[in-house]
């Protein structure tokens, strides 16, 4: 049994962040006796001069609504550098991290994060370092594990901006065009969209075409509603383009709600905004159920490294969680198929994804 474990966040936050922090410590300390420190600003808190904290069951008292995470989180640091467009883990901080870990008394680690963060925990793993991984994205992209925290409060968040612009846009005619995030997948757009009444929904996984765009707005015309609502992920494509990047240096989405706004008003004459969520689907208390899930992951993480697990990550499949190889864990994404149950129902129900095949004949 371990006497001292330590649990660090990186990645973009998520709510549900504290969630897991509370549960790791009261099931460490609580359940099996171990002392729980926290390392502060992910990986680069156990480089050079250590930034940690003592997590007891009174400093986590209270947290379990809090958004954020009380550690802090880097989304960006020495650990891994990108050598034409792959990453490379270099030994020295690594190596650096573990006499830290050692001279701290740290002797194994929890690890909260996405695919970037859970492969350099893998690194730790393969060097012998007891670790377990958390998943953490509210883009609900891992295939390894059927939800991850933070999704269903970022579906809550999009999902009331478009029921309030979904009035406006009722109330002046207009087309408003809601950008949220989604990277590669479109989880948060295509549940949000079903949930708050989009008429359009664009998503990476569906290239869109400008002309099956405008043909649902004026098809709307024609049946008397004046006015259009269209949710876009960050990463929806035009057929036959890329992303688009606000900052291509740091690969940094951004731009397609606007140009989505720009190109619906241009083709129809209607008056269109549009309105970019961003961190505002990160920020703030976690729902209902992101609290649960994220103290299910915690618990179960702490009795994981318990029973002898390490280089795993936990996982919900079917109802259950489980552990599955870091190596295995963020090598998939979990796209949104594109013939699957959520997408038919929602073109059931009127819905278009702006595809070629989706324009009108005649």
């Amino acid at each position: 049994m371990y006497k001292q474990i330590g649990i660090l966040t990186g990645g973009g936050d998520a709510p549900g962040l504290n969630a897991v922090i509370r549960s790791v410590v009261r099931t460490a300390t609580g359940r099996f006796g171990m002392k729980c420190t926290g390392i502060e600003d992910s990986f680069e808190g156990i480089l050079g001069e250590t930034h940690t904290m003592s997590l007891t069951q009174k400093t986590v008292s209270g947290i379990l609504p809090r958004g954020g995470t009380i550690l802090g989180t880097r989304n960006r640091g020495s650990f891994v550098k990108m050598v034409d467009g792959k990453p490379v883990y270099p030994e020295l901080p690594i190596g650096e991290a573990l006499a830290n870990l050692d001279i701290l008394g740290i002797e194994a680690l929890i690890v909260l994060g996405g695919e970037g963060t859970l492969a350099i925990a893998e690194q730790f793993h393969k060097r012998g370092f007891p670790v377990i991984g958390v998943p953490k994205t509210i883009d609900n992209d891992l295939a390894a594990t059927e939800l991850t925290f933070g999704f269903m409060t970022a579906i809550d968040i999009a999902t009331e901006a478009l029921d309030r612009l979904h009035t406006t846009a009722a109330s002046h005619d207009r087309v408003m065009v809601l950008e949220v995030m989604g990277r590669n997948t479109g989880w948060i757009a295509l549940h949000a969209g079903l949930a708050g009444s989009a008429d359009i929904i664009l998503i990476p996984e569906v290239p869109f075409d400008f002309d099956s765009v405008v043909a649902k707005v004026l098809e709307r015309e024609s049946k008397g509603s004046r006015f259009t609502n269209i949710v876009v992920a960050e990463g929806a494509m035009e057929v036959g383009k890329h992303e688009m990047y606000q900052d291509t240096s740091e690969l940094r989405l951004g731009g397609i709600g606007e140009y989505v706004t720009r190109e619906v008003a241009r083709r129809t004459g209607k008056e269109t905004r549009c309105v970019v969520l961003g961190h505002l689907q990160r920020g703030g208390s976690p729902n209902a159920f992101d609290r649960m899930l994220g103290t299910n992951f915690g618990a179960c993480a702490v009795r994981a490294l318990a029973s002898g697990e390490t280089g795993k990550m936990v996982a919900l499949q079917a109802g259950t969680i489980v552990t599955v190889p870091l190596s295995e864990a963020c090598t998939n994404l979990k796209t949104v198929p594109v013939d699957g149950q959520l997408v038919r129902s929602a073109r059931d129900i009127g819905i278009t994804f702006g595809s070629p095949k989706e324009v009108p004949k005649g």
